[in-house]
């Protein structure tokens, strides 16, 4: 259980009167999250194969791992043949549950860059913006909401777009994003990349409060990344989330129990 020893509960945010309340949460911690639901391999922009990355995530105690490669480098039937792939290997891989997943590119309109149809055949959708950063306020939430409108999409990646100490997150209504996922029942992400760690702990922590799920993700494209997972559960300690506002603690026949299609 959480005491006044919690590191992560020394921001001056509240922890001294819940304390004298005995209102201290008991934090998420790293033997909690049961899957990764956000990796990639070198079917898109990944530097480990397939077999490695989920070799690797089951060497790390995972239950469940989500493969996300970038749907815009799995076209003319790429996509189609690495599902074929994963199921393969499923058949040859114990105690662990691989899914075949897509990480899709939220345009500048707010559509999405893979047809409605392959999404429905995805386990697991992710959506996240990686172009257009530089536009109003109103079209940044606009495109974040048009995907969580999406029926098909689980969950929305590194929602702020930051990079520490090289790109600032983009100008975004997060109370307008908030009420999106919350009334869609779409997922966000904490992204557990070091030069990412979005969303920040302020945010998840008004997240969790809302009771939109988290996700706690490492995004790896290598397999040493999938270690970064430490680093997103101490984000989620600081945002004061508890294992059941973290989506990936439960098995994954739960969590699939909660998306919205």
């Amino acid at each position: 259980m959480a005491t006044r020893g919690s590191p992560e509960l020394r921001e001056n945010r509240g922890e001294l009167e819940a304390a004298r309340d005995g209102g201290l949460p008991r934090l998420v911690e790293l033997e909690d999250i049961r899957g990764d639901l956000h990796m990639h391999t070198d079917w898109s922009d990944g530097r480990a194969t397939l077999e490695e990355m989920v070799a690797a995530a089951g060497a790390l105690g995972h239950k469940y791992v989500a493969i996300c490669d970038h749907a815009k480098r799995l076209k003319d039937g790429r996509l189609e043949r690495q599902a074929e792939d994963i199921a393969a290997l499923n058949e040859k891989t114990s105690g662990l549950t691989i899914l075949s997943g897509v990480e899709v590119d939220i345009r500048t309109d707010g559509s999405v860059d893979l047809t409605d149809e392959a999404l429905a055949e995805r386990d697991w959708v992710m959506a996240s913006i990686h172009s257009g950063f530089d536009q109003p306020r109103d079209r940044l939430t606009g495109r974040l909401v048009s995907a969580m409108e999406n029926p098909h999409i689980d969950c929305i990646g590194h929602p702020t777009g930051r990079k520490i100490n090289r790109r600032d997150p983009y100008d975004v209504d997060f109370e307008a994003l908030l009420e999106a996922a919350r009334a869609t029942g779409t997922f966000l992400e904490v992204n557990s990349q070091p030069d990412r760690l979005d969303l920040i702990d302020t945010h998840a922590r008004a997240a969790g409060e809302a009771g939109v799920g988290i996700v706690v993700n490492t995004d790896a494209h290598r397999v040493h990344e999938l270690a970064n997972l430490e680093l997103g559960v101490a984000q989620a300690r600081r945002a004061w989330l508890t294992a059941e506002q973290v989506v990936n603690t439960r098995p994954w026949a739960k969590v699939r129990a909660l998306v919205k299609r």
